[in-house]
């Protein structure tokens, strides 16, 4: 990717982060990043183009965190507390409702959101059950923890984000981990 795509990309998925999708216009979009709409049409093809963009870079820095956060003694419970802080800081929390947004689409199949669609939950799966083999929890039980963690995460994510709650929120987020910490005795 040039340099230039790079930087443009960087500015349309702030834009998008702040403010979502939905009701924005390429024309809009292009504004606010401070270019045109042609240089987004040249660099991405579409609006829909450089949504798929904002959208593999949104998945990929999630992906990244939780990654930096797993070390080699890394304790699953502390790493899902120090993640879900993350994911939902308030300066984050931002790309939590463009998340959402997106995941909207891509119930609907919309062209666009394809790669979203293929790495939304595979590509969580493996080092999501790779933590839970790590903190005792065997095989196929560890692969379905995976699947789990990913659906409280994403269904209290979107509790919060809906509700305000946080303390309710986190309760059961807090919830969720003595649980899964007990079926480890």
């Amino acid at each position: 990717m040039s340099a230039a795509r790079e930087t443009l990309l960087d500015r349309c998925f702030e834009v998008v982060r702040r403010h979502g999708f939905s009701h924005l216009s390429l024309r809009e979009i292009a504004a606010e990043a401070g270019t045109s709409h042609r240089m987004l049409i040249y660099h991405f093809g579409s609006r829909d183009g450089l949504l798929a963009e904002v959208v593999g870079r949104m998945e990929a820095a999630q992906r990244a965190l939780l990654a930096d956060l797993v070390t080699d003694d890394a304790d699953i419970f502390a790493v899902s507390a120090a993640f879900w802080a993350q994911l939902t800081s308030p300066e984050v929390l931002p790309a939590q409702r463009l998340f959402f947004e997106v995941y909207v689409q891509a119930l609907y199949g919309r062209e666009w959101t394809a790669a979203f669609r293929e790495s939304v939950i595979r590509a969580w799966e493996e080092p999501l059950a790779e933590l839970f083999r790590r903190a005792g929890i065997p095989g196929r039980r560890a692969d379905a923890y995976a699947r789990l963690g990913l659906a409280v995460t994403r269904g209290l994510g979107l509790d919060l984000l809906m509700s305000g709650e946080r303390t309710e929120v986190d309760a059961a987020m807090e919830l969720f981990g003595e649980l899964a910490r007990a079926d480890l005795r």
